[in-house]
């Protein structure tokens, strides 16, 4: 009776266990494409980016306010001598103080410092809209590769599925031969060729079984899922999609390519620091204000002693200094401006190249369906004549092959036509646009 309980909970455990590991989340492109932007670490990455780049700017700004200081001292002093530089042979002995406080409150504000203080905020500023642009072209490059990896999941899912169906088909062929074979009317070789076509068929099955996991792992750690869950994709986001609005020139790219406005951003930032450069050049002026209060016990007392002015500052050796500063900011912008030429003509390759990979997966479409219908009705004949003694087990094997090839291909064609348009809206920078996600 024991046994009998501990064998009843084993198999409920096992039960247990299984569902556990199998469980299912059907998911759609577009929450899949949200799960990414909000949990994916690159994306969390560059927001930071962008947060400290905007704390740095906001930095930047203040050196633009006056600086305000106080300071207090307060001091014990032992046998101090103290003599008045005026003061005659007769004068009286001067009382050892014991004690000095000294208070300050101290302005300055800054007048002119070459143009420094206002480029350097320009200069952080267009760093602040570079990041952006880089923390959006981020979030872009994540929505590609769950595209990637969303159609890639389909496609092994339609994979699986249609080899299965297939395989069901083979083994009932292998049943049917077997009773052939038994009663004389094919010989062992046709059986046997039967049977290799459905241990090739498992291979192929074991292979899209690793596939798929492999892929429903990469995309579940993407979007910090549990790896255990078996995803599920919608259909319908590989068929009702609208591809019609597709990008036709690079014109669209060169407007919306966030890296590229980046470089944009950057390259004016280094203008700015050349302009930070050559304020060496230039004097710093500063008006300045003041209140001191002094006690020397027993001494002296100063009360109200407010001081204000102008404070001038010119570094003449750093002028003769200044000249590689400003060859060195020079040479950085003129990097920047060659970086924006290299990527200029790299997103122009980008999108011709995703322009005719586009026009190829919708060209492929139409030739896969004529394919497998011509591969339908070329099986359904070979079929026929294998029934009527008149083609062998290698024509039918051949026909039923080509037949499954032509399934697969058109099951996956779809899912390729949306992959590449997803491609071509990436490379033209609309592809997150193409997502109701703009509050993320």
């Amino acid at each position: 009776m024991q046994i009998k309980h501990l064998l009843l909970f084993g198999i409920s455990l096992i039960g247990i266990t299984t569902v556990t590991a199998q469980e299912k989340k059907s998911l759609t492109l577009e929450e899949a494409v949200q799960l990414a932007w909000t949990k994916s670490n690159e994306v969390n990455l560059a927001n930071a980016k962008v947060n400290t780049s905007k704390y740095e700017l906001q930095a930047v700004k203040n050196n633009q306010y006056p600086d305000f200081k106080l300071s207090g001292q307060y001091q014990r002093l032992t046998h101090a001598s103290v003599e008045m530089a005026n003061a005659g042979s007769n004068s009286s002995a001067m009382p050892s103080p014991d004690q000095v406080m000294l208070a300050q409150a101290n302005l300055s504000l800054p007048v002119f410092a070459g143009f420094k203080i206002q480029n350097n905020i320009k200069l952080s500023d267009n760093l602040f809209q570079a990041e952006n642009a880089n923390a959006a072209k981020t979030k872009e490059d994540i929505t590609m590769r769950v595209v990637n990896y969303y159609t890639a999941l389909y496609k092994a899912q339609k994979t699986l599925d249609i080899l299965n169906e297939n395989q069901k088909s083979a083994k009932q062929r292998v049943t049917d031969f077997t009773e052939l074979e038994k009663n004389g009317i094919i010989p062992r070789n046709d059986l046997l060729k039967a049977q290799l076509l459905v241990s090739r068929t498992q291979i192929s099955i074991d292979e899209a079984q690793n596939n798929l996991n492999n892929i429903n792992f990469y995309l579940a750690t993407l979007l910090k899922i549990d790896t255990n869950t078996k995803l599920e994709v919608n259909e319908a986001d590989f068929f009702n999609l609208k591809t019609d609005n597709a990008p036709k020139t690079d014109a669209v790219a060169l407007e919306n390519r966030k890296d590229l406005e980046a470089v944009h951003f950057q390259q004016k930032a280094s203008e700015a620091n050349i302009k930070i450069a050559k304020s060496g050049y230039y004097p710093s002026i500063s008006l300045i204000g003041g209140y001191t209060a002094l006690d020397l016990k027993d001494i002296v007392t100063v009360k109200y002693a407010m001081n204000f002015g102008v404070g001038l500052s010119y570094d003449i050796g750093g002028i003769l200094k200044n000249k590689a500063h400003v060859k060195a900011a020079e040479s950085k912008a003129l990097e920047v401006k060659n970086s924006e030429a290299i990527l200029t003509d790299r997103i122009k390759n980008e999108v011709q190249k995703a322009l005719e990979d586009y026009d190829l997966a919708i060209n492929q479409s139409v030739v896969y369906e004529e394919a497998v219908q011509q591969a339908s009705e070329n099986y359904r004949i070979v079929k026929d004549k294998f029934d009527n003694g008149l083609s062998d087990t290698n024509d039918l094997v051949e026909a039923d092959v080509e037949f499954l090839g032509a399934k697969l291909n058109t099951a996956v064609s779809k899912a390729t036509i949306i992959q590449k348009y997803y491609e071509l809206l990436s490379v033209t920078g609309q592809i997150a646009q193409s997502f109701n996600l703009s509050k993320i």
